[in-house]
């Protein structure tokens, strides 16, 4: 059982690291703790998608000698890397405008406690 269990290793990080960045997320009050998690359940998933991309024995899809006859069944599947890279140019840009608005409620209300924020914020318009 161990010996299975330890054959699908990256599945099981990616699982723990998702794991830990959603408690993160829900349990902590912190703005910037939430930012934090949400980056380690995007690693994570990077991590799931990059592990299921890769297969044992095969190599990376570049041809060098166009007039050698091609194997299919020799090269990886580049669509799970290119929607990684995809992914992490997408959250690199979710991240840098989660930290300005972050930035700008900071300097707002002088805290990065929600519930405090959400307390400030109904003080100042009461409506």
């Amino acid at each position: 059982m161990l010996s299975k269990l330890m054959g699908h290793s990256e599945e099981i990080a990616a699982l723990i690291l998702f794991g830990i960045g959603f408690t993160n997320l829900l349990l902590n009050r912190n703005m910037m703790k939430k930012i934090i998690g949400f980056s380690m359940m995007d690693s994570a998933i990077y991590l799931f998608l990059a592990s299921y991309g890769y297969i044992d024995g095969r190599v990376a899809p570049i041809i060098e000698d166009a007039s050698a006859p091609l194997e299919v069944s020799a090269y990886v599947n580049p669509l799970p890397a290119g929607l990684v890279l995809t992914g992490i140019v997408v959250s690199v840009s979710v991240t840098a405008i989660m930290l300005a608005l972050t930035l700008r409620l900071y300097k707002r209300y002088h805290t990065l406690d929600i519930d405090a924020i959400a307390i400030l914020a109904r003080e100042a318009d009461p409506e």
